[in-house]
């Protein structure tokens, strides 16, 4: 996936929990695991918007661009 998501950065920067920023973000925490282990195909605006919000970080702080190898 060339989308890479940095939220476990930003979260041990923060010294916030995944139960904390779960609640602070009323996302459930099955799905904010899904955002942070890079197992999700998407994010909505709002839920990122969210995220930042409770994390005070802009967006390129958790979301990252990776060239993709060609062989893989």
């Amino acid at each position: 996936m060339a989308i890479v998501v940095n939220l476990d950065v930003m979260m041990a920067k923060r010294k916030m929990s995944v139960t904390e920023l779960a609640n602070k973000v009323d996302i459930t925490m099955a799905n904010l695991s899904i955002l942070k282990n890079n197992k999700a195909k998407a994010v909505r605006f709002t839920t990122l918007d969210a995220i930042c919000r409770a994390l005070d970080c802009q967006p390129g702080d958790i979301l990252e661009y990776v060239e993709e190898d060609e062989n893989g």
